[in-house]
């Protein structure tokens, strides 16, 4: 099972479209996959002929990265001994981590209560280690019986976070990584994480340093105590993060972020993708980003998920039940890494940012790239934002809404490279 995107860590196998004994051909697909996020064909990396298939197609049955799914021979012929080559190549990741709850956070729909409203259930085991290992056992999610915190869950929890970067005084973030070369540095949309980019980021680290950071309140990332996440302050976040003349690519609120970045330190930005932008918030935006954050405090992913669908796609997404199933599920998941706190200080930092930057867009020189859906309702303004900025381009991809890398990935992978390799 590939890992496809910085967040992927389990899929399903939906179809063999070789039969066992078929020929196959290097850079053919023989096996057809979903992730959280989308169908993916999976290309063969080698000729020869389908030997044995370990997972036959399941929709229901989840299988981690690293799974072994099956075996390329050069001929049916040779000796094979399927157990030991299983055994040999089977190397399924860790499980994936728990999301992240907040403190205050309600418990899930359905969960059993096993403490007092607003409390956490923690085994003290786990809270010897947490007071030991110097963290908060609330912040931790639980994987015990009815969502009970246990000694295992708090040093996972650590081993995790030893990969954060400091970004400002007991601030760090998530910054997950994957490729080589000159880096595109990644900046998810509200209420997402490098999820939204899940179909972006096999492309692109086939030639790129691929840098995704989850800003404050998303996923491991810190969430300290404030009013309002301000956009200048996550552009300032990520110029600690990205090096010497990355490009930036912002999905919709990652956008502002990219706009800011490139005002505040040009020097750095070597060319910006806006995804979906804003300068100014629609009331439609405003009205939308406050009942998403709702939702989330309601404490129910999936409610989140059903809520927040209709708005990020298209109707054609939505009319096909089984391609909305499983937008849904990719939504809900991603929810259960955002905390929903944080959510509130980000709608007012996003607030509170809107329309201060439009007199000052001339000022970006960089090449920028601009990529609208056609039947996007929350940020309808991409087309004029092209406008404004001295050299930029835009590509309005007309059978998609807000979501539109994930809807119309190759669309949005042929111009996202077609840009950067031109820079």
């Amino acid at each position: 099972m590939p890992k496809l995107g910085l967040t992927m860590s389990e899929g399903k196998v939906l179809d063999w479209p070789i039969p066992i004994g078929g020929t196959v051909e290097k850079g053919q697909t023989v096996l057809i996959i979903e992730s959280e996020k989308a169908e993916v064909e999976v290309e063969a990396t080698a000729s020869g002929v389908l030997r044995h298939i370990y997972v036959d197609p399941d929709p229901d049955a989840l299988l981690p990265c690293g799974s072994l799914l099956g075996a390329i021979a050069d001929s049916m012929e040779a000796p094979f001994d399927a157990d030991a080559f299983h055994r040999e190549h089977h190397r399924p990741e860790d499980a994936p981590a728990a999301p992240v709850a907040a403190a205050a956070s309600p418990p899930a729909a359905g969960s059993a209560p096993t403490a007092k409203p607003g409390r956490i259930a923690v085994a003290p085991a786990a809270r010897a280690a947490a007071k030991k290992l110097g963290l908060d056992p609330s912040v931790v999610s639980g994987t015990g019986p009815g969502g009970r915190v246990t000694k295992e869950d708090v040093l996972a929890y650590a081993e995790r976070r030893r990969g954060l970067v400091e970004v400002a005084p007991g601030v760090a973030l998530e910054v997950p990584r994957q490729g080589e070369g000159r880096e595109v540095v990644l900046l998810p949309g509200f209420g997402t994480d490098m999820g939204a980019f899940a179909r972006q980021v096999p492309a692109l680290a086939e030639r790129f340093a691929v840098v995704g950071i989850h800003p404050r309140g998303v996923g491991l990332s810190d969430a300290p105590e404030a009013e309002s996440y301000e956009v200048a302050t996550a552009a300032d976040d990520a110029a600690c993060v990205g090096g010497e003349s990355v490009h930036v690519v912002g999905a919709s609120l990652g956008a502002a972020v990219a706009i800011e970045w490139a005002l505040r330190a040009p020097e750095q930005v070597r060319s910006l993708t806006l995804v979906t932008p804003f300068v100014h918030a629609t009331p439609r935006l405003l009205a939308v980003i406050d009942l998403w954050c709702a939702a989330a405090e309601r404490g129910d992913p999936t409610l989140v998920a059903k809520v927040i669908a209709p708005w990020l796609f298209s109707e054609d997404t939505l009319g096909d039940p089984r391609a909305r199933a499983r937008v849904e599920t990719g939504l809900a998941e991603t929810a259960g890494r955002v905390s929903p706190p944080a959510m509130r200080r980000w709608a007012a930092g996003l607030a509170a940012w809107s329309g201060s930057r439009e007199t000052d867009l001339a000022s970006i020189g960089v090449p920028t790239l601009i990529v609208a859906g056609g039947h996007d309702l929350l940020t309808p303004g991409a087309e004029a934002l092209s406008q404004a900025l001295p050299r930029a381009k835009c590509v309005v991809v007309s059978s998609a809404g807000h979501a539109v890398a994930l809807e119309a990935a190759d669309a949005v992978n042929e111009a996202l490279l077609g840009h950067l390799t031109g820079v």
